[in-house]
């Protein structure tokens, strides 16, 4: 269990809903400087707090950290030196063995736990369509809010028969929001879309009428319509790819992000092999 300042910032971070992953070293083979229960936040821009090794280590953890990120699922890493026996190999832990050109000796295993906040929808309305999609969200584990849209909301679902609902889908759309509806008929829903303030290829991004075109009459039915519309939105949306670098020096794969140090267009696994290239290239 983590404790101290580390503790503090992952409930602050999940206070915040942002996403990271907590990395805990399982497991440790001498010479190594890093003990069982030692752990690390890795956030979704590559800032690494804590220690799970040195900076050969923190590069690894760094780029399958922020797959895990990417994936939504658990990695156990196995970091072993580059000339190395491993000597698990051939079990059937399903861990990711990489091999660490920087790696003076020693391994490690470290389980990468991504931390993502449930998805938050935006009910907005009064009407027993909005208290439908209410209940049946929160049933399928999702953060439901009668609020202002925001930058990583999940959805954002109108159903206020015509009170602000220009504005408020407007910011949605214009906030990036993947899946903003309106609940109306169709032609009430195109002459809202005719008005929206927003560029075409926004306008075009709203569902009018709301939901899959399953029959639906009652509001519970339309409630599922619309989150089975959500859903299959989400799947067809993939998330944000992790680009990767070769460190020129060692080789290794690095994450390319702001944490990532860098030199003449190539990216490192740490200061130390950005210098070395630095002084071979001056």
């Amino acid at each position: 269990m983590i404790r101290g300042p580390l503790a503090d910032q992952a409930a602050r971070l999940a206070a915040e809903r942002e996403p990271f992953v907590l990395a805990t070293v399982v497991r440790a083979r001498r010479p190594t400087s890093v003990h069982p229960g030692d752990a690390a936040i890795v956030r979704g821009d590559g800032t690494l707090t804590g220690f799970v090794g040195g900076v050969c280590a923190e590069s690894s953890v760094r780029l399958h950290a922020l797959r895990a990120l990417e994936t939504g699922e658990p990695i156990l890493l196995r970091l072993v030196p580059e000339d190395a026996v491993d000597p698990d190999a051939g079990s059937t832990d399903d861990a990711v063995v990489e091999r660490n050109p920087c790696l003076s000796g020693g391994a490690l295993e470290i389980f990468l736990e991504p931390q993502l906040p449930a998805p938050r929808i935006v009910v907005v309305g009064g009407a027993p369509i909005a208290a439908a999609v209410r209940d049946l969200a929160r049933a399928a584990g999702y953060e439901v809010a009668d609020a202002a849209p925001r930058a990583g909301d999940a959805a954002v679902v109108v159903a206020s028969h015509g009170s602000a609902e220009e504005a408020l889908l407007a910011d949605a759309l214009q906030a990036g929001v993947p899946y903003v509806a309106l609940v109306a008929s169709r032609k009430r829903g195109e002459a809202v879309r005719a008005t929206l303030e927003v560029p075409d290829e926004l306008r075009v991004r709203l569902h009018t009428p709301a939901g899959l075109d399953i029959g639906a009459r009652t509001p519970s039915e339309i409630a599922i319509a619309i989150l089975a519309e959500l859903v299959s939105e989400h799947h067809t949306q993939p998330g944000r790819p992790v680009r990767v670098a070769v460190d020129p020096v060692c080789g290794m794969e690095v994450a390319v992000n702001d944490a990532t140090p860098w030199a003449a267009g190539a990216h490192f696994c740490s200061a130390r092999c950005r210098d070395a290239y630095a002084a071979q290239h001056a």
